[in-house]
């Protein structure tokens, strides 16, 4: 395979990097010698338990470790991780308190409204003050806490207080409706809700009051409600201030202002390893989201090692991420703050003003790391944008993609048009395990392309359909041995039925990720796209992805989407949709340089049966294409199937649940 180097680090950067200390101090303290990253990630999978225990103790994890073995269980889904420890992964986190009291731990910006701060110290003092608010309301562990909120600083406190009492947390964004909130939060039976009167998007100030009375009636268990009174509706002139009084509610309510004004001392509570701190969810486009849930020990560990070793963040760094609080991504940024760094949030759009946005925050902001979907790059580098020349990025270090593969022409474009010297990763992993499988480490260097490597950890492989490890081909990526971040369960499974189902059914031994990707002999992997939207031309398997990249660099073409049907009687039906870019039409003449581009680019095997316009992408809420269930429903499978409450545009789901069904129809087909 030809490889293309974009950029290595220099050696002032290896020598300053956190993973090189941990290499030294392995040396030292426990007479381990490793010189490479390769070195050191094939240590720690070859020597798994003593390489977890290193990072409990190398970070001086707060907790009791006990003299229990770092894992019992002899398969990965029956692996219980440090049993008898005991911890707290807010206590972890706020410990940067003690050092750094004045400085930021948190910075929120809007559209327009003023900047916000808090201090490390004053986050503490948030934290424990709504913490006993909580406590008072008669919440404790394993009582689960939701909240409907943007990425703010009010969000971060009101996690760490939920973390810090052993409270279960879960949040979704903003832009949810009722079904999508009811979806998730109804089966885990919150007892306190959290909410916004309003927040800034796109130039508009959403008021969020009006849909509370329906969002409460959704949740019957909810005893409990707090507003985040972030005054965007009276700085605005938009909407009604909230009464004085108070909201006209069924249920008592009280402003988060008021609560964190009060003076408390921080308490945490003690909790086992594997008690649950959040509960993520699938991307539930078939069905109900199920209910992923992660626990205080596997987090913090995970968040240390990937901080610290994979992104290379360090004690008073600041870095930000464009995400929403539905995403997994706005977790990894708080778990940024177990390293002491402070975090930026941001809770308008995207391309408010300017299609780089973001990077003019890390240039105000002083960022030092910039965590954002492939989506975001590639959008501000179709615009022509050229950072560089506007800002100031001389701190901007690291720059980590990920929801879905980087382009190449965005990786290029990177390099050229943001800063030459840094390291640009694109990183895979998943809400699954609340962390990377695959990505970025400061001692290698950056090929076009190309993932790094496994994190540290992480026995990831690509293998056939027997199981078989194989290189320089597409395999479906797989992890052979456990994480302490894998899910403690999902909820409302008490068998473990539907964990099994979800990543041992192919591979009993090994877990499933749901990926294809080809290991570059000698070099890192390539991720192609979710291997259960794998296009299948006579038995030759392509990601989705590949062909798609292929598609999007050619003029007029803003975006697209390719499907591989498999249908009755053995036929394949291959649609290729593409949203054509402002004042362009998908043309005779467009099709033929999208076919032209194909053929010479990827293989004339992969030219599409047809090619359609399409008004947009189908995506979720956290920017993953929906292949899947439309797919299934160009099978002949059933309309009503695709949830809607997960799009992020349901009108453009529509679109196409409407065209795969009369498709299905007019071939008389039946569910597959």
């Amino acid at each position: 395979m030809d490889r293309n180097k974009l950029w290595e680090p220099s050696a002032e950067r290896v020598r300053d990097s956190e993973i090189r200390r941990f290499q030294g101090w392995l040396q030292d303290t426990h007479g381990v010698s490793t010189n490479s990253y390769d070195e050191l990630h094939r240590w720690s999978i070859e020597h798994l338990d003593e390489f977890w225990e290193s990072v409990w103790e190398y970070f001086a994890v707060i907790g009791q470790r006990g003299d229990s073995p770092v894992r019992t269980g002899e398969s990965i889904p029956n692996t219980r991780w440090f049993p008898g420890a005991t911890l707290n992964f807010a206590e972890n986190l706020l410990r940067q308190a003690d050092s750094t009291p004045d400085t930021e731990a948190v910075v929120g910006l809007h559209e327009s409204r003023p900047r916000e701060a808090l201090t490390w110290e004053q986050l503490r003092r948030q934290v424990a003050a709504l913490s006993k608010h909580l406590r008072s309301l008669g919440i404790g562990p394993g009582d689960t806490v939701c909240a409907v909120l943007p990425s703010l600083t009010q969000t971060v406190v009101a996690l760490l207080a939920s973390a810090s009492l052993g409270a279960i947390w879960s949040v979704v964004n903003t832009d949810f409706g009722v079904d999508g909130i009811a979806d998730r939060f109804a089966q885990i039976e919150p007892k306190v809700l959290i909410t916004v009167d309003a927040h800034e998007f796109n130039g508009h100030v959403i008021d969020q009051l009006p849909q509370l009375p329906n969002i409460l009636a959704a949740l019957p268990t909810v005893r409990h409600h707090i507003l985040v009174d972030s005054g965007a509706l009276v700085s605005s002139g938009e909407g009604s201030p909230i009464p004085a009084t108070g909201l006209d509610l069924e249920i008592p309510s009280v402003r988060f202002s008021k609560i964190v004004s009060d003076r408390a001392e921080p308490k945490y509570e003690i909790l086992g390893f594997s008690h649950p701190l959040w509960v993520l969810y699938s991307s539930g486009t078939t069905g109900k989201p199920k209910g992923i849930v992660h626990s205080h020990g596997g987090i913090v560990l995970e968040a240390l090692k990937a901080n610290a070793f994979q992104y290379d963040v360090r004690p008073t760094d600041r870095v930000h991420f464009a995400v929403s609080t539905t995403w997994v991504v706005w977790n990894l940024m708080v778990d940024a703050m177990m390293r002491g760094a402070t975090i930026i949030t941001y809770d308008g759009a995207p391309t408010f003003e300017r299609p780089d946005r973001h990077l003019k925050i890390c240039s105000d902001e002083d960022a030092t790391l910039f965590c954002t979907g492939a989506a975001v790059l590639s959008l501000a580098a179709r615009s022509g944008a050229s950072p560089k020349e506007s800002y100031s990025l001389t701190n901007l270090r690291t720059i980590i993609s990920t929801g879905s593969p980087l382009p190449t022409a965005t990786w290029a474009w990177v390099y050229e048009h943001v800063k030459a010297d840094m390291l640009v990763g694109s990183d895979s992993g998943g809400t699954d395990i609340s962390s990377g499988i695959l990505g970025s480490n400061p001692l290698d260097p950056v090929y076009s392309g190309e993932l790094q490597g496994p994190y540290l950890g992480v026995d990831a492989r690509t293998v056939d359909g027997a199981g078989t490890s194989v290189e320089g081909e597409v395999g479906e990526l797989v992890m052979a041995q456990p994480l302490p971040s894998m899910p403690v369960m999902f909820w409302n499974d008490p068998s473990g039925e539907k964990f099994r189902s979800a990543y041992f059914d192919d591979f009993p031994e090994l877990w499933r990720q749901g990926d294809w990707a080809t290991k570059v002999p000698g070099g890192g992997f390539i991720i192609h796209g979710r291997s259960d939207a794998t296009i299948n031309r006579g038995g030759i398997r392509m990601g989705s992805a590949d062909i798609c990249q292929v598609v999007d660099s050619v003029p007029g073409v803003h975006e697209s989407m390719v499907l591989g049907a498999e249908l009755e009687d053995g036929d394949y039906f291959m649609p290729l949709f593409i949203v054509p870019a402002p004042g362009t039409e998908v043309d005779d003449a467009l099709k033929a340089a999208v076919v032209q581009a194909i053929r010479s680019r990827v293989s004339p095997r992969y030219v599409p049966d047809e090619i359609f316009p399409a008004p947009g992408v189908p995506r979720t809420r956290t920017g993953k294409i929906m292949e899947v269930p439309i797919k299934r429903v160009f099978q002949g499978g059933d309309p009503a199937a695709v949830n809607r409450t997960t799009a992020a545009e349901a009108d453009i789901v529509e679109w196409f649940v409407d065209f795969a069904h009369r498709f299905a129809e007019n071939r008389g087909a039946r569910p597959r």
